[in-house]
């Protein structure tokens, strides 16, 4: 299908649906992205979708804001895809309206397949899950997100959440995934016919990869994350471990935490490190490790052996995995530290990693085989 589209990005996540965006754009498509620039991160979007408080009457704005003042400019789409099945900040409920509006009043809607919902938790806690590891549940054991905060995977499998998933993937056109983990997720609740992998973009541009010094004096961590979802992400742990080995290291190492900068102001303090400590309970990386690596710098992140088979990559370089053990975590980092020599090298191979895989049209253009297939 060579003519231009008309295509609607409904809700976003760490930039994803923005990025792809700009590599659908490149591709000669109209695009509109509507979000509330996920939250805090405040990235960019054509039409602002932002709950303006946590009351009652906060919901009901959002929900008058979206029916007469929104929705109206929201037809005639020839494809729309949603972030998640809860795409609002509203009640299940609420959504629904908005969600049966969308699907009746456009041409096909999709799922692109970006964070939790129910079809990833159902996965996180199969007994055959193919996962050994997420962040809720370790070698089959609640993991600590999920017992310092028990209460949080309760509300995720409330009657109501869960029957608006399910009613959501049983009216969807398909669902694209950016994860290895959530495209084995999202493929075990639809179907390997409805399902498709496209990987994260990256908006390569204006990203220009830094010149790593070949042999540096002191070797410089940055972890970008943020302060509530430490437990979560596992980067409380990456930071003791970072902390265990500057103690190792004594004047050889250094670490900076960045913490809940918005998105544009974030990736303007990636470079000057060397590097990026991600997160520790995924199987592949996320948008911090891909940004560095788009910088040339190396990342500590989810690299199993599984998702380089999935993504093409047997050597199994250059992401390194970051163990969910302590003490085999703390070994990796140390043994990174202790060769900087081969710190400049994995940079250049990590742009190429990067170019080859998440490029944002190369991403773009997966997306697209794919929605066009079922229209």
């Amino acid at each position: 299908m060579n003519q231009a589209l008309r295509i609607l990005l409904m809700g976003d996540y760490s930039n994803c649906h923005r990025t792809l965006a700009t590599g659908l754009r490149s591709l000669g498509h109209d695009v509109t992205v509507v979000s509330d620039g996920s939250k805090w991160q405040n990235t960019a979007r054509d039409i602002d979708i932002a709950r303006r408080g946590k009351s009652q009457a906060a919901g009901l704005e959002l929900m008058l804001r979206l029916r007469y003042g929104i929705m109206p400019r929201l037809k005639n789409f020839d494809i729309v895809a949603i972030h998640n099945p809860g795409f609002l900040n509203l009640r299940p409920i609420r959504t629904k309206y908005f969600f049966d509006r969308l699907k009746g009043e456009n041409r096909s809607i999709f799922l692109t397949a970006m964070g939790t919902d129910s079809a990833y938790l159902d996965l996180c806690s199969a007994p055959d899950s193919p996962l050994r590891y997420t962040e809720w549940f370790i070698d089959g054991r609640p993991s600590p997100l999920y017992l310092s905060n028990p209460a949080k995977w309760q509300d995720w499998h409330n009657d109501e959440i869960r029957s608006f998933h399910e009613y959501v993937y049983n009216n969807i056109d398909g669902a694209v995934s950016i994860l290895y983990e959530y495209h084995l997720a999202i493929t075990r609740a639809l179907g390997p016919d409805k399902c498709a992998f496209a990987g994260l973009p990256i908006d390569l541009s204006d990203i220009h990869p830094v010149d790593l010094d070949p042999d540096p004096e002191v070797v410089k961590l940055y972890l970008g994350r943020h302060r509530e979802r430490c437990v979560e992400k596992g980067t409380d742990v990456l930071e003791a471990a970072a902390r265990d080995i500057i103690a190792r290291h004594k004047g050889r190492v250094t670490l900076s935490i960045i913490e809940n900068l918005p998105y544009d102001q974030y990736i303007k303090t990636i470079c000057g490190h060397h590097i990026s400590l991600d997160q520790l309970y995924s199987y592949s990386p996320a948008t911090n490790a891909l940004l560095a690596m788009a910088y040339g710098l190396n990342a500590v992140s989810g690299a199993e052996p599984e998702f380089y088979d999935f993504i093409g990559e047997p050597a199994c370089d250059p992401v390194i995995n970051a163990p969910v053990d302590y003490d085999r975590l703390v070994e990796t980092l140390d043994a990174l530290v202790s060769d900087p020599q081969a710190i400049a090298p994995r940079g250049r191979r990590s742009r190429q990693f990067v170019e080859r895989h998440y490029d944002c049209r190369l991403v773009a253009q997966r997306f697209l085989d794919f929605w066009t297939s079922k229209l």
